[in-house]
């Protein structure tokens, strides 16, 4: 398979492919100290390259066609998972995938991802990670089985949005969604969300209201993608890199403004430059955030959900949008043939 690169790391690039040549040349020819010139150079390129990424920079890192799935953590974190299928009333959808697999330190867990499709093939299969109504009604399914067993739940976000085709509505998309959020802010069992990729509107939230929202470096989290946003504001889609510096999508953006908890740091390039190495981060952090959830939940479950709620309570500010002193109500006066208007007195 060829491997993807991104416009950013083109310089990268074609300096590890003279790298490459040079190695080959040095097989006949003494290239020692130009291959350490050239490999110390491709080193503080590497470092300037990805320390200082723009906001749409990241987003094409979170799409990268290379970056671990859902199935890809599970298969790391959980071996022996199980997927489980169906929402009992439809369908099984793809895009959705969960089961039980024993996470090490912590015992068995549900876990509810977002997957996508590796060609053409599979992401047809996968509807492009875009759920379908049954998909969240197949996560609420597993949801209600894990709080059943007293089991704590990990979900996985990485979704271009839900799925916005007609025969979605006509089965209740918006209503699946919130009726996930209602029933996931009262389930009496520890949830961790983890942003690892793309997390696109009610199609990421879907299943992402928890005790504790994690994300990695590189992904992205927002109530609208950068080009869908430039196309309404624009109408058109060449300013999404302008779209993503004033949507603040990152992870520090989110951790800053308090939607999220925590920042998973990537490997140098992006998850899937050291895939292992995530896998790793990511197991560490999870068996903290559960063994942390999982005594405070021991200890009073209405504490528990009472943080819960008042987690996506605090979120955001708003105010109510009266002026301090109410504007003059116009009033018409008719007086035989002419009309003419007054400012009511105020109250």
């Amino acid at each position: 398979m060829a491997k993807t690169v991104l416009d950013f790391e083109k310089p990268l690039d074609d300096l590890e492919k003279k790298f490459q040549e040079m190695l080959a040349l040095s097989e006949t020819v003494e290239l020692s100290k130009e291959l350490a010139a050239l490999r110390e150079q491709i080193e503080v390129l590497t470092r300037e390259t990805y320390q200082h990424l723009t906001r749409w920079q990241r987003v094409q890192l979170a799409r990268h066609p290379d970056r671990p799935y859902t199935l890809d953590y599970l298969q790391a974190l959980a071996p022996d998972f199980i997927e489980l299928h169906g929402d009992r009333g439809v369908r099984d959808d793809p895009a959705v995938v969960g089961g039980f697999g024993t996470l090490a330190g912590i015992g068995s867990v549900m876990w509810i991802g977002h997957q996508k499709g590796r060609d053409t093939k599979q992401n047809v299969f996968r509807n492009f990670g875009m759920p379908n109504p049954e998909g969240y009604r197949k996560a609420l399914r597993l949801m209600k089985l894990a709080e059943k067993f007293g089991k704590p739940i990990v979900t996985l976000l990485d979704t271009p949005g839900a799925y916005p085709g007609i025969e979605a509505e006509e089965r209740g998309q918006a209503e699946a969604i919130a009726r996930n959020l209602f029933e996931m802010a009262k389930l009496e069992v520890p949830i961790v969300v983890v942003i690892i990729g793309e997390g696109a509107s009610g199609g990421a939230l879907g299943i992402g209201l928890g005790d504790r929202i994690l994300m990695l470096e590189n992904a992205w989290y927002s109530v609208i993608s950068p080009e869908s946003c430039s196309s309404i504001l624009w109408r058109s889609w060449n300013f999404k890199e302008q779209a993503s510096e004033a949507l603040k999508l990152t992870a520090p953006d989110l951790l800053a403004s308090g939607v999220i908890d925590r920042i998973l740091p990537e490997p140098v390039g992006g998850a899937h430059r050291a895939p292992a190495d995530m896998f790793e981060t990511l197991r560490e952090i999870l068996v903290q955030e559960l063994t942390t959830l999982r005594n405070e939940w021991v200890i009073e479950t209405s504490s528990a959900l009472a943080r819960r709620a008042e987690k996506f309570s605090s979120m955001g500010m708003w105010n109510d949008g009266l002026p301090a002193t109410p504007p003059a109500i116009p009033r018409i006066i008719t007086t035989g043939e002419s009309t003419s208007f007054h400012a009511a007195p105020q109250v």
